[in-house]
């Protein structure tokens, strides 16, 4: 992915109404957020680069709590060929050639 496709994914992910940024996530200038910079975060300069292994792992944790589920996980599906999104009787797929990246916002913006 590259930075821009990287930028809009960030945009769509701030757009939704489970997110929020948490301490651990990187943004497009390799900062770390932090709790001293949280309290000035906002999203229309603020992105998340969810390239960064930490902010993936942030936005598990932020469509687990938006869907309520903490047995959700990202998993690439060898016989379908792309990343599903899984849990107690949820399966979220993104389609062919999608990125975790992509099925993780896919799964916050179709939450509940």
């Amino acid at each position: 992915m590259n930075e821009e496709q990287a930028r809009d994914l960030g945009r769509r992910a701030v757009a939704c109404k489970g997110f929020r940024p948490m301490p651990g996530m990187k943004d497009f200038d390799g900062r770390t957020w932090t709790p001293d910079l949280l309290w000035r975060w906002t999203p229309k300069v603020d992105l998340p680069d969810l390239r960064d292994p930490a902010t993936l792992g942030c936005m598990l944790a932020l469509v687990r709590e938006a869907w309520g589920d903490p047995t959700i996980s990202a998993q690439f599906s060898d016989s379908c060929g792309w990343w599903e999104i899984i849990g107690n009787g949820l399966v979220v797929d993104v389609g062919t050639d999608k990125t975790e990246a992509e099925a993780l916002v896919a799964a916050l913006e179709a939450s509940p």
